[in-house]
């Protein structure tokens, strides 16, 4: 199996496709204005305590209180806070955390009560972004992940993977990480570092705890609260930390700015790979020419088809995702309904571990798949379920059918689920239900360009339309295209792009920046 990984940098937002064998299995999308909270650390004040859920409400300046419960305090919250005040005690020279004393543990059967006060200042970290009418969730147990290790301040502890199972290696990496990690700080070796040599390792654990220093340095200058003292790495290198893998073929990304800053993590932590990542310069658009626009608009939405006509419906509610196997106009199989009922199921369960990683569905999903008589029927199809979820990298659980044909499904939620919306608004009516007559569409275009051409004095651009408009508009020998081209000059390009609804159209300039040439106007 092979990976890649394309990147679309557009001006509001960033979108992230992992594609496995060309076929789309994780998406990420998000405004490139918003940071990525998961990983971040503040330092913020306790604003609301509940002792009847033994938890506090912490304001970290979301529009939400975060949720704090006191067993996620972590065991070293009394080092940490008295560590706080001797960092803030002092606004010039920062006090080493190698000096600081270390006190005993906070008992587990405590109480949030008499642990902290309404307006104390903590040091936490965000485990779980605001979903739904919930704000965030967080932590005080502080780490810094990297490609190969995680480093938590005042553990004092090595752990190695367990996913390394040979016990040799496991005693080599332990023993390696405890003779450079400096004291008061806790290491877990993730499995990713097996087989690294010493130089590797101790280059990251530098890097790290460089974090640290900066973000302790943060706290140490700052006054005002809530502060963001260490945010993550940006979307794109913190998917690439979590899922860089060998088997990675190429890295595809159509801006230089971030081309630059991924090409830097990549030579970081993998510099044989360092090759694999790419700059796009076509003119097409990046997910256009990689088809993974087609597999966005085919894989979100109610209804997904998978094969031979069935298809899934997936409905969300606030407690879980349901989900609804059917065989749709499938021609019935010659051995019978059983076998035309599993071959369906196992086609479904196929595509449903796929939906499960494309739209970060979390929490309970429910799924209702066609009725099975035989035992070892609807065991073949539990087993093939659990084979599937293998590469989800969020924690789950899979139970086996139920009487009534159901299957129970838990997985990690950390964000909202994706939800991609395949519907189209009409660009051109606004909502209003009228347009212009279509068959003055590339009289409308042709204006527009008159415009931009001699008016504004933009002599090359890209105007992107819909395939089928793209196709009108490049027929013939004498095409409209090049009739343009000898009116208006050589510098009009004729762009297809599948993101384009019928009668939509962008433009874009040299650089490939947006020119918004569109006015509701034209649609009364």
């Amino acid at each position: 199996m092979t990976s890649e990984v394309v990147i679309d940098v557009r001006a509001k937002e960033i979108s992230i496709a992992l594609l496995e064998d060309k076929k789309l299995v994780e998406y990420q999308n998000e405004p490139r204005s918003a940071s990525f909270s998961v990983g971040n650390i503040y330092i913020a004040k306790v604003k609301k305590l509940m002792p009847g859920l033994n938890a506090c409400f912490v304001d970290v300046g979301f529009e939400r209180d975060a949720f704090l419960h006191y067993l996620d305090l972590g065991s070293q919250f009394n080092s940490y806070a008295k560590y706080l005040k001797q960092v803030q005690s002092d606004r010039k020279k920062l006090y080493p955390i190698t000096k600081a004393s270390r006190l005993p543990d906070l008992k587990k059967d405590g109480s949030v009560a008499t642990t902290l006060t309404v307006g104390q200042e903590v040091m936490v970290q965000i485990v779980k972004e605001p979903i739904s009418t919930k704000g965030p969730r967080l932590t005080g147990e502080l780490s810094f992940a990297g490609r190969y290790l995680v480093l938590m301040p005042f553990c004092d502890k090595v752990s190695v993977s367990t996913k390394i199972k040979s016990g040799e290696e496991r005693a080599r990496l332990k023993q390696l990480i405890q003779s450079i990690k400096p004291k008061n700080f806790g290491v877990i070796v993730r499995t990713v570092a097996e087989g690294k040599r010493v130089a590797e390792l101790d280059t990251e654990l530098k890097v790290l705890l460089q974090r640290w220093e900066d973000a302790i340095t943060k706290v140490q200058r700052t006054q005002s609260r809530p502060q963001l003292v260490f945010e993550e790495t940006g979307r794109a290198v913190a998917l690439l930390r979590d899922l860089f893998n060998p088997s990675y073929e190429n890295i595809f990304v159509n801006d230089e700015e971030v081309y630059n800053e991924v090409k830097h993590y990549v030579t970081l932590i993998a510099p044989e790979k360092a090759g694999i990542v790419k700059l796009y310069t076509g003119n097409v658009p990046i997910f256009d020419n990689f088809n993974v626009t087609k597999q966005i608009k085919s894989g979100f939405g109610k209804t997904v088809n998978y094969k031979h006509g069935a298809y899934l419906i997936i409905e969300h509610t606030e407690a879980m995702h349901v989900v609804d196997v059917n065989s749709g106009n499938r021609v019935r199989g010659t051995n019978g309904q059983e076998a035309n009922a599993l071959d369906v199921n196992l086609g479904a369960a196929d595509e449903l571990a796929r939906q499960l990683r494309l739209r970060d569905m979390g929490g309970i999903i429910i799924v209702d798949f066609i009725d099975m008589n035989v035992a070892e029927d609807r065991q073949m199809l539990y087993e093939r379920m659990c084979k599937n979820m293998q590469k989800d990298r969020a924690r789950h659980n899979i139970l086996p059918l139920s009487k009534f044909g159901l299957m129970q499904i838990t997985r990690q939620r950390v964000r909202p689920a994706m939800d991609v919306s395949v519907d189209e608004t009409c660009p051109t009516c606004f909502g209003r239900g009228k347009i212009k007559s279509s068959i003055l569409f590339t009289d409308q275009l042709e204006s527009k360009i008159d415009h931009l051409v001699n008016k504004i004095g933009v002599k090359t651009f890209y105007l992107h339309v819909h395939p089928y408009v793209a196709a009108y508009i490049n027929k013939g020998l004498l095409s409209l295209k090049r009739k343009w081209q000898i009116k208006y000059g050589l510098g009009v390009h004729v762009i297809s792009s599948q993101k384009m609804a019928f009668l939509q159209y962008e433009f874009y300039d040299a650089k490939k920046q947006f020119i918004d040439m569109k006015e509701e106007i034209e649609t009364k």
